[in-house]
């Protein structure tokens, strides 16, 4: 990469699926003082090209089968390098750029560099650009240092129980941090062997868990809940399976006891942060679970949590504020938005923008994304309470609840339902049930059926989307 013309603090984007070569052009970018810029398989031509023009990319490495949309982004852009991950077969020319050729010296221009890469890093020097997801405006980038990271992984590997004999399956995509920082990096770095899919299809991570003999597994309540539901889950010997992990998103307390109960043996783990802060900030241990299990655990060893009002104030135990952190893990802002990064880090600590509270012994709860809260009425609603609910009902394989604007509510309360297979439940009997558990104003107003709901790559329900599907039906 150095000698493809590439110079330390350049910004190299990285735009593929799970495979080797992502592995290594990431550690390439470290060692040369690259800043890797992972980007989502799944955005468009238009969504990269923003990313590239944003950071200021100076190449981009692809997987061959989304070459159309990265000839459609670069059009007219000036880049030092325009290569490939895996080129595949007869579409690698001797000129072109190709992760694996260079590593495995398919090209004699190409071939191992000749000398350790003469670059002097500090610990505050940037390893990554992190691009979060936008709600109403576009993605921006958390700017991650090495020593932000190093300190992520030394607290997973205490915190997280992470081994050396551990054979870690690494299903969700390696663009999201977790997956990359939180499990892939920590094992690395002890000498675990990591197992790579390219997508956390069911089948492909019950096979993988049986045949590699799979101790260590990360994944989002819905990867989790879809091996549950499986047809052929009770056929494959999981017994392998010592930790589970889970995160991304909330999980039902119903499924964490399903898991309990399907996954004998297996050591229950809930990862709570998000990309600012590297991106784990809490964790609830396997011992935790049965007195808390709807808590996301107390901070790691790296991090400090508070919550607090709209006015910065730490409020008392038990009642709702913003989640707030600080930690060397943090990001040292966001990228070319100085405003935001003001915004973000009010009075010295990172704000979260989660709602949740602590309990007397410390442990956190996490109620709700501020954006996701209901106004229903002029009351806030958790649209985690009521999915609570929903999942309590046995033919709910997965839900997720939105507030739509209403001239009488200000917002409806509308949960969105996937049935389980060959299960069936009406509107109104899953507000009937609703009704005998929670408070009157917390039942939704309207109950719809669909067969699936939209996720991210990640495996993360995409309520924005829904919101604005459901807004212009």
């Amino acid at each position: 990469l150095l000698e493809a013309g590439l110079a330390p603090g350049d910004r190299l984007a990285v735009y593929g699926k799970n495979s080797d070569a992502y592995v290594i052009a990431w550690l390439a970018c470290s060692k040369a003082g690259l800043i890797h810029v992972p980007v989502n398989f799944a955005l468009s031509s238009d969504e990269l090209r923003y990313i590239l023009e944003q950071s200021g990319a100076k190449g981009v490495l692809s997987d061959t089968v989304l070459g159309d949309k990265v000839r459609a982004a670069v059009a007219g852009l000036s880049l030092v390098v325009n290569g490939t991950l895996q080129a595949e077969g007869a579409s690698l020319q001797e000129d072109a750029f190709d992760v694996l050729a260079c590593t495995h010296g398919l090209h004699a221009s190409q071939a191992h560099a000749a000398h350790e890469p003469d670059v002097a890093l500090e610990g505050a020097s940037v390893a990554q650009l992190l691009y979060t997801s936008g709600t109403t405006a576009a993605p921006k980038a958390a700017i991650m240092s090495h020593q932000a990271l190093m300190a992520e992984y030394m607290a997973c590997m205490v915190e997280l129980d992470i081994q050396a004999d551990d054979v870690v399956l690494a299903a969700l995509p390696l663009y999201h941090s977790a997956q990359m920082h939180v499990f892939l990096m920590p094992a690395l770095l002890l000498g675990a062997p990591v197992i790579l899919l390219e997508a956390p299809l069911p089948e492909s991570c019950l096979a993988a868990i049986s045949q590699h003999q799979i101790s260590s597994f990360f994944a989002p309540p819905t990867v989790w809940i879809s091996l549950l539901r499986h047809p052929h889950f009770d056929q494959y010997d999981l017994s392998s399976l010592r930790k589970a992990y889970y995160g991304a998103s909330i999980m039902p307390v119903p499924v964490l006891e399903e898991m309990q109960q399907r996954f004998h043996g297996v050591g229950l783990y809930n990862c709570y942060g998000q990309s600012e802060i590297a991106p784990l900030a809490t964790v609830l241990r396997p011992e935790e679970h049965a007195e808390r299990p709807a808590s996301a655990g107390r901070p790691i060893l790296t991090v400090e949590t508070r919550i607090v009002d709209l006015e910065g104030n730490d409020v008392p135990p038990g009642e709702h504020g913003e989640i707030v952190h600080r930690s060397p893990q943090l990001m040292l802002g966001y990228w070319d938005k100085p405003e935001m990064t003001a915004e973000a880090f009010q009075g010295g600590w990172f704000h979260s923008g989660d709602v949740g509270y602590v309990d007397e012994a410390g442990y956190l709860y996490i109620v709700d994304r501020i954006k996701d809260v209901i106004n229903t009425g002029g009351v806030l609603v958790a649209s985690r309470e009521v999915e609570e609910v929903l999942f309590k009902h046995m033919a709910v394989s997965e839900v997720a609840v939105v507030g739509l604007p209403d001239d009488k509510w200000i917002e409806a309360i509308t949960a969105v339902v996937v049935l389980k297979e060959g299960q069936s439940a009406s509107e109104a009997e899953l507000i009937r049930h609703a009704k005998d558990l929670i408070a009157p104003y917390k039942v939704p107003k309207r109950v719809m059926f669909t067969d699936a709901l939209p996720k991210s790559t990640a495996g993360k329900i995409l309520k924005r989307h829904l919101r604005q599907a459901l807004g212009e039906s």
